[in-house]
């Protein structure tokens, strides 16, 4: 388990000086820090087809970007190159539990677990991100810059890199192990690694309003929504055809907001957004489906936990009504069970002692038969 140490400052503390506001490094963050996957591992998850990965290196003083898949390592040398693999909590358990100390957040804001590789002198260049990051330090040090929110100008380095033009820094420091530091967007930053270093970092983005509406056509679209005609049957004779009357922009205009006004309609959307997931998920199905009665004696002795990438989330005025969102699908349940649901999106891993006061009510019971059935959540050993 990973401990966040803000030093002398609450987590409200650090909302209110820093969150979307400035960069701030926070000096061993997580005390006795150890990577939680090798590097090995790393680069033999980056040679698998379902892992989103890269590779970003200098041939001849030119940027060099690679997609994997990979095969091999061994031709870029012992400098100058780094290996990045996204949402890496989806396939390591053991690095998933680094996003547990940023529970302080809601977890509807979370991109992903990044992590990265670097020989001495790697680095994937000057960038800016669009989301908040906690970049944590793991063995190995590196070089940060960052720089001054403001109008920078971005560049195309590689096809596959985004760098932006060189910059004055108000950070300029060594990470150690166990050393964070905080980014939000729009702040231009670089690392270089000084000798062979892992890091991880925690993203957190939030959706732009052309993504979301984008995905609420798409919404309406698959569920044969919003096809109603603008209607006029009221229609005055005009006197300037090529006029568009305030009344005709507003009715246009209503025609859009009264699909956004359909509370129900665009509450489940964003549900269904919201949980849906960035990666294909590697569902843990059991060899043989759960019964029942099996699963109200496996909560007394059992604990279930949470498949890594998987969003559960719920509204807080739905959620008595027995609604909830799991991975893209709003899922209907029996309203007197709503705390049991609670606990299933609010935590990774639920202990028996957790489960106590539920492995014996018939609905949570069959509801967790049916999540474990679907490898969303499987059995692991109580601690």
């Amino acid at each position: 388990m990973y401990t966040l140490n803000l030093k002398q400052m609450t987590q409200q503390e650090f909302l209110d000086e820093y969150w979307q506001k400035k960069p701030v490094v926070i000096r061993q963050g997580f005390k006795d820090f150890v990577d939680p996957i090798a590097a090995d591992e790393l680069a033999g998850l980056a040679m698998e087809e379902q892992i989103e990965s890269r590779l970003v290196h200098k041939t001849d003083g030119q940027w060099q970007a690679a997609f994997g898949p990979f095969e091999s390592y061994e031709h870029l040398g012992t400098q100058d190159w780094s290996l990045v693999v996204q949402a890496l909590d989806n396939f390591s358990e053991e690095a998933a539990e680094i996003i547990e100390a940023f529970r302080f957040l809601p977890h509807w804001r979370l991109d992903d677990l990044m992590a990265s590789f670097a020989m001495p002198g790697g680095s994937v260049g000057p960038h800016m991100d669009n989301y908040d990051t906690f970049i944590c330090q793991g063995s190995g040090k590196r070089h940060w810059r960052v720089g001054d929110n403001g109008q920078h100008i971005e560049f195309a380095a590689h096809e596959a890199l985004l760098h932006v033009e060189p910059f004055e820094a108000i950070i300029d420091v060594e990470l150690e192990t166990g050393d964070i530091l905080y980014i939000p967007p729009g702040f231009p930053h670089e690392g270089i690694s000084l000798d062979t270093s892992m890091s991880f970092s925690v993203g957190f983005r939030a959706n732009s309003a052309v993504s979301v509406l984008s995905a609420f056509a798409d919404h309406l679209i698959d569920n044969e929504k919003g096809n109603k005609l603008l209607t006029d049957a009221n229609r005055q004779v005009v006197s300037h055809s090529g006029e568009v009357t305030n009344e005709d922009y507003a009715s246009i205009k209503n025609q859009i907001q009264r699909l956004l006004d359909d509370e129900a309609s665009f509450k489940t959307f964003t549900g269904q957004f919201l949980t849906a997931a960035k990666h294909d998920l590697d569902t843990l199905l059991p060899d043989e489906p759960f019964e029942l009665t099996e699963v109200s004696n496996l909560l007394n002795s059992h604990a279930i936990k949470r498949l890594g990438g998987l969003r559960a989330f719920y509204f807080e005025d739905t959620i008595e009504q027995g609604l909830c969102y799991i991975n893209g699908t709003e899922l209907a349940f029996s309203n007197d069970i709503a705390n049991g649901v609670k606990l299933l999106c609010d935590k990774v891993m639920l202990k028996p002692d957790d489960l106590s006061a539920w492995s014996h009510n018939a609905a949570f019971v069959e509801l967790a038969t049916e999540l474990l059935n679907q490898g969303y959540w499987y059995l692991a050993e109580a601690e």
